[in-house]
């Protein structure tokens, strides 16, 4: 059954802020590409966040706070977010002072797509415990949640001692910018559904994301908490055109420049391929779910693909939704 839904899904897009060494992601194209998106129509655009990522290969990466806060400045409707903010790696007290200006330059258009992460390579670099990620993600939240809320916040929550600590302005958005949290397991999925405001997944199946979409649903019932309240989003890659032409190069590159936890239903199977017709109907299972959000990746960002999606898949799903 699918869940109830207030509103018709919408439709964002994911930026090529990382790339393939010794590719360099080039921070102005990134900009103007926030630009082109919102002129295309585009709800929202969606910056992938590491610091350090990969060694043979390595996959350099523009800073996602930084692309989106120059993306907001640029732009007056387009939704900017973070898919996802690897929350545990940085200062919970310094993020939440640098969220809360993002939300005023963008004028309230910011959401905060966050997770635990899973590079421990990336966490030894930056001195952070790798195997305290869920405990640090836990009192992050809490913290930038109180600062956010709060006129003044007493705590200790190791390192951050805080006396009388006092944080303005506070987020444009009321009460806060939307908590989306991602990941896969059960604990995550709890997290999901009674800390932030709802979950954010990547490259789901229809069937896979309806299963754990139905527990985040379970968990908030158990916790006294309205289901209907709560944001699903999900990331699809997607490539539009004569299947026989695209699958092949899709799936390499879908294997190569991507990753896919053991542990999860992420799977390379959720692509949508083939003609726009076809990728309307794969697309349309996934609106049968009460998707509120559908963020696509389109094959290797290509412009041909961008503005197809915009123009040719978007318009035909809005149909389907009227």
């Amino acid at each position: 059954m699918a869940a109830k839904k207030k509103n018709a899904t919408v439709f964002g897009i994911a930026m090529r802020n990382f790339t393939k060494y010794p590719e360099m992601p080039d921070a102005q194209a990134l900009i103007d590409y926030g630009v082109r998106m919102e002129a295309l129509g585009y709800e929202s655009l969606w910056a992938w966040d590491h610091i350090l990522l990969g060694v043979d290969p390595s996959f350099p990466i523009q800073e996602s706070l930084s692309i989106l806060t120059a993306v907001a400045a640029r732009t007056t409707k387009i939704k900017v977010g973070t898919g996802i903010l690897v929350l545990p790696m940085r200062n919970a007290v310094l993020l939440a002072k640098e969220l809360a200006t993002i939300d005023h330059i963008s004028a309230g258009r910011l959401i905060v797509g966050a997770a635990v992460g899973w590079y421990k390579r990336e966490f030894d670099s930056l001195g952070v415990d790798f195997h305290q990620r869920g405990k640090v993600m836990e009192q992050s939240l809490e913290v930038i949640n109180r600062l956010w809320t709060e006129d003044k916040v007493d705590g200790d929550y190791p390192p951050y001692k805080l006396r009388g600590a006092v944080l303005y302005p506070k987020p444009l958005q009321k009460p806060r910018p939307p908590i989306l949290i991602g990941g896969y397991v059960d604990a995550v999925l709890k997290r999901a559904a009674t800390k932030g405001d709802g979950w954010l997944t990547y490259y789901y199946t229809a069937d896979g994301f309806a299963r754990a979409w139905a527990k985040v649903r379970a968990f908030a019932e158990e916790a006294g908490r309205d289901p209907d309240t709560l944001i699903s989003t999900n990331q699809l890659p997607i490539c539009i055109g004569a299947r026989a032409k695209i699958e092949a190069p899709m799936k390499q590159w879908l294997q190569t420049e991507w990753d896919y936890a053991s542990w999860s239903e992420s799977t390379m199977e959720s692509a949508i391929m083939g003609t726009v017709e076809e990728c309307v109907e794969q697309l349309e299972a996934h609106l049968a779910t009460g998707i509120d959000r559908i963020i696509f990746v389109p094959y290797r960002y290509e412009e041909e693909q961008v503005t197809a999606v915009a123009k040719e898949i978007i318009p035909r799903l809005r149909k389907k939704m009227a």
